[in-house]
């Protein structure tokens, strides 16, 4: 690989994207023009360590990149405009902009287009992150050439750590809730208020009324964890987050 450099533009090219049903260009000058973006690359939509590492962290931290002067966070691989958008809804990735480059072209010129058709991926993106400011790129993590799919240096805390070592990350939410549920929702309008990013976990066969008491010595829902810690139903997380 012959990778694009820190202090270079960023490729010249058209994004064909999709939009309410419709087909829409996005250009290099209107994804990176006048304003700092991240942007993270991978292999591909639905492949193990982008669906379950890497994506669902820079959606948990979009928010404090946006707080630390990030307009938008960005996600780029080499699959068409429907995977991409199918991708995002799966992740449920609200934070992140899914950008599709179906023919390779910018990935081509960034040069970092891999052969990966020993296991039928054929072209692929290498794995990287970006940090861009007005169409330069100021910072850039690349994953070391080494058999596999090497993730160590491209990933969400790393580049924010990069941007800003300071910077404060959000507590990791999880809620139980129940479907049809106003306490749950009213819970989840307290948290998206106040900029958390949230897992839910609604009851099923496998997460029960009895696994809520054996877990919090509860049995109502919503049950609300922050940081690991406890802190209740919505009542109590309404609390919570007035002494924050």
């Amino acid at each position: 690989m012959k990778p694009i450099q820190v202090g270079q533009r960023v490729p010249d090219v058209t994004f064909m994207t999709r939009e309410n049903e419709q087909w829409v260009k996005k250009t290099t000058k209107e994804v990176f023009g006048g304003r700092k973006v991240v942007v993270f690359s991978l292999p591909g939509a639905y492949t193990p360590t982008c669906s379950s590492a890497q994506v669902p962290r820079y959606n948990e931290l979009a928010p404090a990149f946006k707080q630390n002067g990030i307009a938008e966070t960005i996600c780029i691989s080499v699959n068409d405009a429907f995977v991409m958008a199918a991708w995002k809804d799966a992740q449920n990735a609200k934070n992140l902009s899914f950008l599709p480059d179906g023919n390779g072209e910018f990935t081509e010129k960034m040069g970092l287009l891999v052969d990966k058709s020993a296991i039928g991926f054929g072209k692929r993106s290498w794995r990287y992150s970006m940090l861009v400011n007005d169409g330069v790129i100021e910072k850039m993590f690349i994953e070391p050439e080494k058999d596999g799919d090497p993730f160590e240096v491209s990933d969400a805390d790393h580049m924010l750590d990069a941007i800003n070592p300071k910077a404060a990350k959000p507590e990791f939410v999880s809620l139980i809730t129940r479907v049809g549920c106003p306490h749950c929702a009213r819970a989840k309008k307290l948290l998206e208020a106040k900029g958390y990013t949230y897992e839910e976990l609604p009851l099923s066969p496998t997460l029960t009324s009895k696994t809520i008491r054996a877990m919090t010595g509860r049995s109502t829902v919503p049950q609300i964890f922050i940081g690991g810690k406890h802190i209740g139903g919505a009542d109590d997380l309404e609390k919570y987050l007035a002494a924050k």
